[in-house]
């Protein structure tokens, strides 16, 4: 019977769950079997654009944590409701690689509780059509790292509003996201819990399938993964510098003045801008424009951009730019 460590991962920052999967996969030998939670957090997929799955102003609004993580797949939403479960294990060959494998322990575990889960697609998990459990993988060398969420009495209504973004706006190849409806698994289970007793539950469920070693970090393995989430994951160039190439357009038009704003973004730095409508004078409009080139495609630094250029600029207004 293989070795499989498993741990329940007490530290809920997002950076550092995110930095001690990849830390895990690449430092360790031993199949690992992790669960974790993490404060509220939209988190993108490897190759996806920020801007055409988030809902930035809500986010901004609700002190909500934008992430990306190391696998592809879609954007999922995180908080203290959701359950994290991660698989790493080592592969033969990459024929070895296959989503049921990962997904199929866990509709077992939940068909425990009464709760009637089925495979949806190659990435879902779902309960009567609706969507419980988002899943991605990463493979290094000849270890896959798999993971999913579980969304157990997660806050749906802040979920829906978070993910939700006007893709009209935004152009590019970035791999989009399959909205889906969804549900918590709460509200199926054959008796009530507490999500604690679930993450126990879900802990004790792979215990019995193989020889299993609890894993404890030790001072120098929580050092590195704090390094690798400060200098990754925790930084701009990665949560949005990566974001794939984009074009963006969007007009706008309020008590007579108009704003038609159109811009080319590369690694999260504008290329190229072209500010027309009615709103600014053309000496100002041309400025901007060449304000606008180099700058970080982010509120603050939108923001700070336009303030310096004109004082008088309204909230309103600044929206338009994304």
């Amino acid at each position: 019977m293989p070795l499989m460590l498993s741990i329940y991962l007490e530290n809920n920052n997002p950076f550092f769950c995110l930095a001690a999967e990849e830390y895990l996969l690449k430092n360790f030998s031993e199949d690992i079997f992790m669960i974790w939670q993490s404060e509220k957090t939209v988190v993108v997929g490897k190759h996806q654009n920020i801007m055409e799955e988030v809902n930035l102003k809500y986010v901004r609004d609700n002190a909500i944590s934008i992430a990306r993580r190391i696998s592809g797949g879609g954007t999922v939403f995180h908080d203290r409701g959701n359950v994290n479960f991660t698989f790493i294990k080592n592969v033969a060959s990459p024929s070895e690689i296959s989503f049921t494998k990962f997904t199929q322990p866990i509709v077992e575990a939940l068909a425990v509780l009464g709760v009637n889960a089925s495979t949806s697609g190659r990435n879902d998990l779902v309960v009567n059509g609706l969507k419980i459990s988002g899943n991605a993988e990463h493979v290094y060398k000849n270890r896959v790292l798999h993971h999913g969420t579980l969304l157990f009495n997660s806050g749906l209504a802040v979920l829906g509003n978070a993910i939700k973004a006007d893709t009209g706006k935004y152009k590019s190849k970035a791999v989009q996201s399959n909205r889906s409806p969804v549900a918590n698994i709460s509200d199926f289970l054959s008796e009530p819990m507490q999500i604690e007793e679930f993450i126990r539950f879900l802990l004790d469920s792979q215990l019995g399938k193989t020889e299993n070693k609890p894993l404890v970090l030790t001072e120098e393995d929580i050092k590195n993964i704090n390094e690798l989430a400060e200098s990754k994951f925790a930084t701009w160039d990665w949560i949005w510098g990566y974001s794939p190439k984009y074009s963006f357009s969007n007009k706008k038009t309020k008590q007579g003045k108009t704003l038609d704003i159109k811009l080319f973004v590369s690694k999260g730095i504008v290329q190229e801008a072209s500010i027309g409508g009615t709103l600014f004078d053309n000496a100002t409009s041309r400025k901007l424009e060449k304000s606008l080139i180099g700058c970080r495609h982010s509120y603050d630094d939108i923001r700070h951009m336009l303030l310096a250029v004109d004082k008088t600029i309204t909230s309103q207004w600044i929206e338009v730019f994304f």
